[in-house]
């Protein structure tokens, strides 16, 4: 069905812009670099084919950052064309309220002998408090990889809890949902390693220098777009721990390709020792530090810096993170 006058004007907008954004990153990257811009792939009936998103990989040296998000730019404005034909879209559960942090607690009865069960319920209600305050800066800690690895499964076939994270980025001074902000999360596997700094992150401690990278894997890590509620979800396992840190999960918040906020989200103790009686975290001895231990959690928010978590075996956890544009 062909588009009406308003509509067309739209979509070719949209698509102006993703082309002057593809411009002018070439322009920075330098006049020796420029290239024509990649044009989108057309499907059989001359619409614009949405990129896949898993095709935006990058390892070591490969697609930048900027490149990577550029693309994403130019599928969201055949995205606008889909819309004014007349396409559905759905509302996200989290786009009616925006949950702050809440205490997690967690009941444990573990037996005294070997094959005695052991049961658990993680009993944390996200609340409907929208929090709109500016969210403290934590270190970046040494083993960021400022890569663009955008995808919302971020495992890679790791062993552990899963994880479902949601993330809603808002602007701190307006109470508003930041659409298009990149957010990238990264942490450590159940045994405490980190992809891309495998020889490198068994010694721990906060650091925050960068570590020398000793492998190309990166597991545990990605970027995604923020929706127009704000939210970005990942798939990923509950994390494990290494010396010298409480449990976390770092992030960094990019809008327009500026850093904008660098944090690392925190979870309950009661419901990290539950998560941790089970494989794979149990083949471990015990932590040795909890989030009272751990200065930087008292630097990034303290209680508000704990996400909201719900679940028993597989949890989903949620926070809110307010940024100043």
């Amino acid at each position: 069905m062909p588009l009406d006058p308003t509509c067309r004007r739209s979509v070719r907008a949209g698509r102006r812009a993703a082309r002057t954004r593809a411009r002018a990153a070439r322009v920075r990257r330098g006049s020796g670099d420029a290239k024509p811009a990649p044009r989108l792939r057309r499907g059989s009936r001359g619409k614009v084919a949405p990129v896949n998103q898993d095709d935006l990989l990058t390892r070591g040296s490969g697609v930048s950052r900027r490149r990577a998000l550029t693309l994403l730019g130019a599928a969201g404005a055949s995205g606008a064309a889909a819309a004014c034909g007349g396409a559905k879209t759905s509302s996200n559960a989290d786009s009616a309220t925006t949950t702050a942090p809440s205490t997690s607690t967690s009941t444990a009865q573990a037996g005294g002998s070997a094959g005695t069960a052991t049961t658990a319920t993680s009993t944390t209600a996200p609340s409907a408090t929208v929090d709109c305050v500016l969210t403290p800066e934590a270190t970046e800690g040494p083993y960021y990889l400022d890569i663009a690895k955008v995808r919302s499964d971020i495992t890679e076939g790791k062993d552990g809890a899963p994880l479902t994270l949601r993330i809603t980025v808002l602007d701190a001074a307006t109470c508003q949902p930041i659409k298009d902000a990149a957010v990238d999360i990264w942490h450590c596997d159940a045994g405490g390693i980190y992809s891309g700094f495998g020889s490198a992150s068994t010694g721990g401690g906060p650091g925050g220098g960068a570590s020398g990278r000793t492998d190309n894997l990166v597991f545990l890590r990605g970027t995604q777009l923020t929706d127009a509620a704000g939210l970005v979800t990942f798939q990923t396992i509950y994390p494990g721990w290494y010396r010298g840190r409480a449990v976390h999960v770092h992030m960094k918040v990019h809008v327009d390709n500026s850093v904008k906020h660098t944090g690392q989200l925190f979870f309950d103790d009661g419901l990290t020792d539950t998560v941790y009686q089970r494989a794979p975290y149990n083949a471990r001895g015990a932590r040795d530090q909890r989030n009272t231990d751990d200065g930087i959690v008292g630097s990034a928010g303290g209680a508000s810096a704990i996400a909201a978590v719900t679940g028993n075996g597989t949890y989903t956890g949620r926070i809110t993170v307010g940024i100043k544009q």
